[in-house]
């Protein structure tokens, strides 16, 4: 099962029992079979039927805007979701000293990795922990380490790729405009690995619940981001693998470009497939599976089994 990347415009339809992608002139057809999710990159528009057939499949479907930014998902029926599970989400939601405690193990988890992604390059950074009494402290703090940590960055990225100032809607820079893009995928493979969990993907503890929004992923995502998308992005750079032709400028906006983001769609592909030899199951275990690992974890602790510890990169 894989996740399939669409970047041609054209029209999804059904054909029979499979997905058929029409664009000017040719037509590409798509093995339901071996689909997880889909990822919309271009200017697609998906029939009726074909939405039948994805929700038949249990396909995802992932949607992105023209500026590559995620626009949303199509969840097909959900029937892993679990009444009692989703009761226990909502009781650490509710009860804020176990949110709290939560929500810091997300900034915890990111910011290790972070400090781990750094001394890959001889760098470090330090932040004092203020012990926040509210999430809203802890979102500041956050934002002020993530600040450092890219300014830390800075320090071995060439001058036209550094990131200067953390900038999403538009990003105004190559280095922002390949982090987000990473973010947003980063962020809908959380959304479909939570769809075959029986988590409830909207109750979140760092990021506020929101409605149309997968906010638990978000959360998630926090850990992963530094070992995932930060790294894939750097080795682009620093391997000098990123081209003038990987992005466009648009006004203010700094832009990948079709063949920019598949550069970084490869790349990391590549590294969620890579695996590791895990430390405490003494097996080889992929990216993306850790991230599956990950959730698991987190309905263990949910129910009392065992508390959550975030994952933490040792390489």
């Amino acid at each position: 099962m894989a996740d399939y990347y669409l970047l041609d415009n054209g029209v999804l339809k059904r054909n029979a029992n499979t997905l058929v992608l029409y664009t000017e002139g040719s037509k590409k057809r798509l093995p339901v079979n071996r689909i997880t999710s889909l990822h919309l990159l271009g200017r697609i528009t998906v029939s009726s039927q074909a939405l039948s057939l994805a929700s038949k499949q249990g396909i995802i479907i992932h949607y992105y805007n023209y500026h590559g930014g995620y626009q949303g998902t199509y969840y097909p029926r959900d029937s892993h979701l679990s009444g009692y599970l989703t009761i226990k989400q909502a009781e650490h939601y509710l009860d804020h000293r176990k949110r709290l405690a939560l929500a810091e193990k997300f900034v915890k988890g990111a910011q290790q990795n972070m400090l781990k992604t750094l001394s890959r390059y001889g760098k470090t950074i330090v932040c004092e922990y203020p012990a926040p009494r509210t999430v809203q402290e802890l979102m500041a703090y956050e934002g002020n380490f993530r600040e450092k940590y890219y300014n830390a960055l800075d320090q071995v990225l060439p001058t036209e790729y550094r990131i200067t100032k953390r900038t999403r809607r538009p990003p105004q820079n190559k280095a922002n405009a390949a982090i987000s893009f990473g973010n947003m995928l980063l962020y809908s493979k959380l959304i479909t690995l939570l769809y075959a969990t029986s988590l409830n993907p909207t109750i979140s503890y760092l990021h506020e619940p929101l409605e149309r929004r997968f906010s638990l992923a978000l959360d998630v995502s926090e850990v992963f981001k530094p070992v995932i998308v930060d790294r894939s992005v750097l080795k682009l750079i620093l391997k000098k693998q990123f081209k003038e032709e990987h992005f466009r400028k648009e006004g203010k906006a700094v832009l990948l470009t079709e063949k920019g983001k598949a550069l970084l769609i490869k790349e990391m592909e590549d590294k969620l497939s890579r695996t590791i030899l895990h430390k405490n199951l003494k097996k080889r275990v992929s990216y993306y599976g850790l991230m599956r690992i990950e959730l698991y974890k987190l309905i263990k602790h949910f129910v009392g089994q065992q508390e959550y510890k975030p994952f933490v990169s040792w390489w």
